[in-house]
Order: C-alpha cells, then sequence, then structure tokens
C-alpha cells in the first residue's frame, strides 16, 4: 500500500506565522475541491471546556480503556466517549475520569473555514491542521510526475511529530510527498526540497512516515 513521508520546512515558536507560511505552501497546491481538517489532544478539563467555548463546532471524544464497553449498546455509553459537539460537552466534572486526553476535530472542511480560529484557540496543547487532496506539479526536469494523492500539507503545534506523542516550544510545517524508498534511502526526498523551493522555504529535517 502506497503511503506518504512528510519533511519538515519550516519552524517558529509564532503559530501566526506558522499558520501564513503554512498556507503559502499549501496555496501552490491548492484545488478547488482541496479540503482542511483539524485536530487537538486536550489534556484537561479546563482545556476541554475552553476549546469547547471557543470553537463549539468540534467534535469532542475522551478516552476509554481498552474493550471498557464490550457488549455496551452505543445508547448506554457514556456521551464523551461516542464523541460530542463542544455545546454538549458533560459540565460535571466526573464525566472526565478516566478520559483525558479529550480529543477534539473537525474534518474535511472547506480551505479556509476553520484555520485561522483553530490556531487562535490552540494554545499550548497539541494539535494540527492538514490541508488534502492538493495537487504537486511535474516536474520532468527531476524526474518526478505531478502528485495528488499524497499531497498534502500539515501545520503542527506544540510538537514535532504527526503521532503529537512529543512536546516542543514551537511549531513546524510540513510538506507530503509519495513514500518511494530504495535501498534505505527514500527516492522522493529531492521532490521535497523543489516544492519547498517553489515558496521560499527549505526542507529542515529528516522526513517522517505519515
Amino acid at each position: 500500500m502506497s503511503t506518504d513521508i512528510a519533511y519538515p520546512v519550516f519552524r517558529t515558536p509564532d503559530p501566526a506565522l506558522a499558520l501564513s507560511t503554512a498556507r503559502r505552501l499549501m496555496e501552490f497546491g491548492r484545488r478547488e475541491h482541496s479540503e482542511v481538517s483539524v485536530y487537538a489532544a486536550l489534556p484537561s478539563v479546563a482545556e476541554v471546556r475552553r476549546v469547547g467555548k471557543e470553537v463549539p463546532e468540534g467534535w469532542f471524544r475522551g478516552q476509554e480503556k481498552y474493550r471498557e464497553f464490550d457488549g455496551v449498546p452505543l445508547e448506554a455509553q457514556p456521551v464523551l466517549v461516542v464523541g460530542v459537539p463542544g455545546l454538549g460537552l458533560p459540565t460535571e466534572p466526573t464525566a472526565y475520569e478516566g478520559r483525558l486526553p479529550v480529543e477534539y476535530e473537525q474534518l474535511d472542511l472547506p480551505v479556509g473555514s476553520i484555520e485561522d480560529a483553530f490556531t487562535a484557540t490552540i494554545g499550548s496543547n497539541r494539535g494540527e491542521i492538514n490541508w488534502k487532496m492538493l495537487c504537486w506539479p511535474d516536474v520532468p526536469e527531476l524526474g518526478f510526475p505531478g502528485e495528488s494523492t499524497h499531497a498534502e500539507v500539515t501545520l503542527l503545534f506544540n510538537t514535532p511529530t504527526r503521532e503529537l506523542d512529543e512536546s516542543a516550544d514551537d511549531h513546524t510545517v510540513l510538506v507530503h510527498v509519495r513514500s518511494a524508498a530504495f535501498d534505505g534511502g527514500q527516492m522522493n526526498e529531492p521532490y521535497a526540497h523543489w516544492l519547498a523551493e517553489q515558496v521560499e522555504l527549505a526542507v529542515i529535517g529528516p522526513g517522517q512516515p505519515s
């Protein structure tokens, strides 16, 4: 199965600058039907409630233990486990016990509909904005055909990894290309360098599977 690999091309402690830079790269490949999704991991009840007020259209889902609700009908499970919009978040603190971090997401939205509000809301939480259904152009002189299936841009907040498993004091812009490994090396890495150069950026670190 074909996958993609994401290369960091910009890093800054300024979230607004990170967003404007990511948008510049995204616009290079944007098409009419391009989409954007956002995701955050919220580690405290206070942050869940704050984000729920600031971007209430999102979907919030708490953690559950392995096989905790095997055989339990969906309607009998806690609303926070099933998932709930911001305006439906539980008010009682006990509803969050064992459910943190709470995941927040909005998926497959029109480009430009959520990015500013999400960036203003993210604070110190780990999260990402991901633009997909882009299209990278042909580069015949480098031997690269155009790419759409794996053409994406991701902006990571307060973490350097798409798994959101590490903390950072800055934000990272990633450009995605199709993964094509040969003899332990990535054949498409020069394509990532070329794409970054088109918007006056540069690859600044190794790629990560996405």
